[in-house]
């Protein structure tokens, strides 16, 4: 991997939780500094095409001289939300995230976006942190616990939820471990998280 592209803030692996395909079209949502979508990218090979969508013009620049001093010419980075992806309908084979979609506020939309930019037939693989217990109000409005993929985690049966409203199938959440907040707040119970794989297939082909 490209020096630097690897800032260990994921929870787990996606880019192991679907078969990548040669020649395919993977989309890596809050792709950071890209080292999943580097790791995409030798997976599909030079016919395939990784794109890596992130809000912070730091990241995304960081990002892209990655690709540049690795010579990863199947790979790019595009500055946008994951809310309101810059990708195409229907365009997308693979969506992959690590540990981003927790720090949305709201998950609807950003599974929706997921759901519109995939062909029929497409797979959802993301490694996110999933809640073990309700997380209190109290919890919810405490922006360290959120910084630290804590307070806005959802629970395993909200997750299932969302996907399905959003037209996915085959939904599969499954929970790897106890993991609590990395830094919790002195004094403070931190909300009961844990690491979790979410796979889900867009119906269709």
């Amino acid at each position: 991997m490209p020096p630097g592209s690897n800032l260990g803030l994921g929870c787990g692996n996606p880019t192991a939780l679907r078969a990548l395909r040669r020649r395919e079209m993977i989309l890596d949502l809050g792709s950071g500094a890209g080292v999943d979508c580097f790791l995409a990218a030798r997976m599909v090979g030079p016919k395939g095409h990784v794109i890596g969508v992130d809000m912070t013009p730091e990241m995304i620049g960081r990002a892209r001289e990655s690709a540049r001093s690795g010579r990863y010419s199947n790979v790019e980075f595009r500055l946008g939300e994951i809310e309101h992806l810059p990708v195409a309908d229907g365009s997308v084979d693979v969506v992959i995230s690590n540990c981003v979609i927790n720090l949305a506020p709201e998950k609807g939309p950003v599974y929706r976006e997921a759901f519109r930019v995939l062909r029929p037939g497409g797979r959802l693989a993301v490694s996110d942190m999933v809640a073990t217990r309700r997380i209190s109000a109290r919890d919810r409005a405490d922006p360290t616990l959120w910084s630290t993929c804590s307070s806005g985690a959802l629970e395993a049966h909200e997750v299932r939820r969302i996907l399905r409203r959003a037209g996915f199938q085959d939904v599969h959440v499954d929970l790897r471990g106890p993991k609590g907040a990395p830094e919790p707040v002195p004094g403070r119970a931190s909300p009961s998280v844990v690491p979790a794989d979410i796979r889900a297939v867009k119906p269709g082909r």
